[in-house]
């Protein structure tokens, strides 16, 4: 066995999840493709890769041959660099595995086989999904590894600056980053600045929507930048989600139905989300019903909502551990009959369908014996914890097991039917659009 890993979260748990291999007597190699993935790995294992992306594919098979890689594991599996080694891989006849923040947070990290939403082969089968997970043992929900934010944010700066300051060094990279670091980074610091004084506005605008008794909608916002929106939903833009679904609410909602937009908590304030839902809610006569809140606590509001919206995020499971009809716009691994509503949007404001909490319950059992692993990326004690599962995973090929590994990702002719780019060579044709949008809204 020959585990080759490629691009890993900022900071070190790929090398820790290589050790824990080591350890166990299989040969472990990395490729750096910039300067951050160097300060974060650089021992006698590193090989670097500085040349153009578009050339990445065929020096990969190169290397794979020469080094009898067995084994191909990524972090992000819709980075371009990743989305060509599982092509490449799924060629060559390797094991894919993609590792990811969890479903389950906090304490989750997903590893699954070649990648993720559309791409993952995770089933979407609410009968299998029911009697497997049936048969499973509870999940242990206990938090272990809290962490202050620190240190999640310095593994993130100094990974993107080291690729701004030593970009000459890997002068053939390209970043998977929507807005430039330096950029992004500077405009956070109003945002923490001004966090609490945010927060304590929104309890009471929360407050104060739950109070009226009237029925209301909530769409979580994601991050502009958030890859998995970029590549795993056919939307150029947030805007234009939130377009469809205002539009759709202006004609099929309840009149007296309000619909509440709340802004990611980690929003770098780069996008003018006022002034985008203001100029959307206007066009379509519903400026008075739509309303913005940056801040607060999200289960709060999702616990009193008529139903909740999503592109793809996370957040999608919490609203339906509220119990709350959800409403899935792109692609979802929980998107499944029984859980999700699987209506047409402009039928979801008036007959919004309740999710099954047995299902949701076999679900998420069958998720933590297969696809996640309890640790965490940015303590210690979580990464080796994580790093350790991981490896007995990976030498044992129990990934996806049991009971969670279909021979063909189920959603991806979904994916491809919304025009959704789903292979490298798709994607690169993609990435100059992806790349032009900025925190000025064309709409």
């Amino acid at each position: 066995m020959v585990v080759l890993f490629l691009q890993g979260p900022p900071g070190v748990f790929a090398r820790t999840i290589a050790d824990s291999l080591e350890k166990r007597g299989v040969r472990t190699l990395r490729v750096n493709l910039s300067a951050g993935d160097w300060l974060g790995w650089h021992d006698r294992r590193c090989t670097s890769y500085r040349g153009r992306l578009d050339n990445w594919p065929e020096w990969l098979r190169n290397y794979c041959g020469q080094n009898k890689v067995t084994h191909i594991v990524y972090y992000a599996d819709r980075v371009p660099y990743h989305v060509a080694a599982a092509e490449v891989g799924a060629d060559l006849g390797l094991v894919c595995l993609a590792f990811e923040n969890g479903y389950l947070r906090p304490d989750w990290i997903t590893l699954e086989h070649r990648g993720m939403s559309a791409h993952s082969l995770f089933p979407e089968d609410a009968d299998l999904i029911r009697r497997s997970g049936e048969t499973l043992p509870e999940i242990d929900r206990q938090p272990l590894y809290k962490y202050p934010f620190i240190n999640e944010a310095v593994n993130e700066v100094s990974y993107n600056m080291a690729n701004v300051i030593f970009a000459w060094a890997f002068p053939g990279y390209v970043r998977d980053k929507l807005y430039h670091p330096f950029i992004d980074y500077l405009s956070n610091i109003p945002r923490f600045a001004m966090a609490r004084r945010r927060n304590r506005h929104a309890h009471h605008v929360i407050d104060d929507i739950i109070a009226t008794g009237l029925p209301y909608y909530v769409f979580p916002l994601q991050l502009q930048s958030d890859y998995q929106l970029r590549y795993n939903s056919q939307y150029g833009h947030i805007a234009d989600a939130a377009e469809e679904v205002i539009r759709s609410f202006a004609l099929h909602a309840p009149s007296s139905a309000r619909l509440v937009f709340k802004i990611h908590p980690l929003d770098n304030g780069m996008e003018p989300w006022s002034r985008i839902l203001r100029t959307i809610a206007k066009k379509h006569g519903v400026k008075k019903r739509v309303l913005l809140v940056d801040g607060g606590n999200l289960n709060r509001l999702l616990g009193h909502a008529a139903g909740s919206l999503t592109i793809n995020s996370t957040t999608g499971l919490h609203a339906l551990r509220a119990d709350c009809p959800t409403k899935v716009l792109g692609i979802a691994l929980y998107d499944i009959e029984g859980l999700t509503c699987q209506k047409p949007l402009d039928e979801f404001w008036r007959a919004g369908t309740a999710p099954d909490q047995d299902l949701l319950e076999a679900l998420e059992r069958l998720l933590a014996a297969s696809i996640q692993v309890k640790g965490c990326f940015f303590t210690e004690e979580g990464r080796e914890a994580a790093a350790e599962l991981m490896a007995e995973r990976i030498i044992a090929g129990a990934v996806n097991l049991p009971d969670a590994l279909c021979e063909t990702p189920p959603r991806l002719e979904k994916a491809r039917s919304r025009g959704i780019a789903t292979t490298f060579s798709e994607q690169l044709k993609t990435r100059g659009k992806m790349e032009r949008w900025t925190h000025v809204w064309p709409g």
